[in-house]
């Protein structure tokens, strides 16, 4: 039987660091005189009583967590999390019935980007900015999961970075709670430079914080509905790209430079490939734009640059539709949905060490056909790949696919139309944000969506931000006994 005493604590802590988080927008719509600042106190009041509540309830010693117990505890964490962050949403002068309070909450801690609402630019600051913090708390969140708990569930392949992270000499920090303070500080320091070099760019002091909350959590939420050609400025373009690439990095090894003073983030195979398929890709769309349609060559690599990095990441931003670009443009754009960034980043996706660890094993059972005798040991980093760790990676893809088959068909039963069914799943499984279509586009939103399909859009978010396995292995019967 399992105790849920410490997972209802933890999930009582995090209850009251979101109802402490509410006091932000709280204090914007008190200094702009709009009444939603009753909604922000009213959330919080609750959020904080159910937070203390179980903490107080269930004190008990938390030396170590069992396996089934932080599987639990993940999930259950995101989705009370999600519940309570709806409030505002659903109170506020938006009007917001819960389905869609939920969905926008949702997208926001699971950093997808996909929105429901309609009229951003008049929105009121207080929502807007809890949009934004929701993403931010979001990101840093995932990093710290990534980093020390999936590695100990050894959830599709992420073993590969325990030894790394915790159980070497090589390690770091000496615990995980300091890597996770530090991780922390490196998160809120890049924040702030996104922040400052928004604002010098042009960019009021507002939107400036809401867009580097946003960029650096890879969540793509923005404060317009225009999004990032809101700004009309190309070089805050240029800036946001960076901070999107920045996002989408292993934080663990900006850590380890700053402390060790090493280039350790630019020696990773995962950092090459990541840097490398950005750049491949942006430079086929620019070449595109600019033999097509007659884009300059800075026009098309800056708008070539900034919606691939942003679909790649999982980030979300549009400084264009870029439906409008032609076919090529808009089927690098779907493969590129399911690609995603680093480890231990911000970012979503199937991520690029999976695709180094399928083709390294790809590479051996090659040499394998030609040379039957020969012993061909996979590697990634230089370390060889492991059964259990290829079997992880191989399950993982395979299960990621299928869900994302599964989703498509329950949204294509709801009645919605190939396109949207289909970059519907790809955007929610890989919390990316907009999809493809007239609906759902980068110049669209979720709103038209019937609320069922919200449902199930919310669960693929779900399911990608925690890697499938996390979430579907509490449906086992088996998991319940013992």
């Amino acid at each position: 039987m399992i105790d849920f005493r410490p997972i209802l604590f933890v999930v009582g802590i995090l209850l009251t660091t979101l109802a402490v988080a509410m006091l932000v927008p709280f204090a914007i719509d008190v200094m702009h005189a709009h009444p939603d600042w009753q909604v922000f106190a009213g959330a919080g009041c609750l959020t904080l009583f159910i937070g203390v509540v179980l903490i107080l309830t269930n004190r008990v010693p938390i030396r170590k967590l069992s396996i089934r117990q932080a599987f639990v505890m993940t999930t259950m964490s995101w989705l009370v999390l999600t519940a309570f962050a709806a409030l505002p949403f659903a109170f506020s002068d938006l009007e917001m019935s819960y389905t869609d309070s939920f969905f926008e909450a949702m997208s926001g801690i699971t950093t997808t980007g996909s929105t429901v609402i309609v009229g951003l630019d008049a929105a009121p600051k207080g929502i807007l900015i809890w949009r934004a913090l929701l993403q931010w708390l979001g990101g840093v969140g995932i990093i710290v999961m990534a980093i020390s708990v999936m590695p100990i569930l050894r959830v599709g392949g992420m073993q590969l970075f325990r030894v790394e992270a915790f159980e070497t000499q090589d390690k770091v920090l000496p615990r995980a709670g300091q890597i996770a303070l530090g991780v922390t500080v490196i998160y809120i320091a890049l924040t702030g430079i996104w922040w400052l070099g928004l604002w010098m760019l042009g960019a009021d002091s507002f939107h400036a914080i809401a867009h580097a909350m946003t960029t650096i959590a890879t969540g793509g939420f923005s404060s317009s509905d225009n999004s990032a050609a809101f700004f009309q400025n190309p070089w805050i373009e240029i800036f946001l790209t960076a901070g999107m690439v920045a996002g989408a990095l292993p934080f663990l090894l900006y850590l380890r430079s700053v402390r060790e003073g090493s280039v350790a983030l630019f020696r990773d195979s995962q950092v090459h490939w990541f840097l490398a398929t950005a750049f491949l890709s942006s430079f086929a769309v620019a070449w595109w734009l600019w033999a097509r349609l007659d884009m300059s060559i800075f026009d098309a690599a800056v708008a070539s640059s900034f919606n691939v990095v942003s679909i790649m990441t999982g980030t979300g931003y549009a400084s264009a539709d870029f439906q409008a670009w032609g076919t090529f443009p808009l089927v690098v754009m779907f493969v590129l949905m399911f690609v995603g960034g680093c480890a231990g980043s911000t970012s979503c996706g199937i991520k690029i060490f999976r695709f180094q660890v399928m083709y390294a094993i790809a590479m051996a059972q090659l040499r394998r056909l030609i040379q039957p005798h020969g012993v061909f040991v996979p590697r990634y980093n230089r370390q060889p790949i492991t059964d259990e760790i290829a079997e992880s990676v191989m399950v993982f893809v395979l299960l990621y696919f299928t869900a994302f088959g599964a989703i498509a068909l329950l949204l294509g039963a709801l009645g919605l139309d190939f396109i949207t069914a289909m970059s519907g799943a790809a955007t929610s499984i890989s919390n990316v944000g907009p999809g493809l279509g007239h609906i759902i586009g980068p110049a669209g939103t979720f709103a038209a969506l019937p609320d069922a399909a919200k449902w199930v859009l919310s669960a693929g978010m779900l399911l990608g931000r925690l890697e499938l396995f996390t979430v579907l292995v509490l449906f086992l019967p088996s998991f319940w006994r013992g």
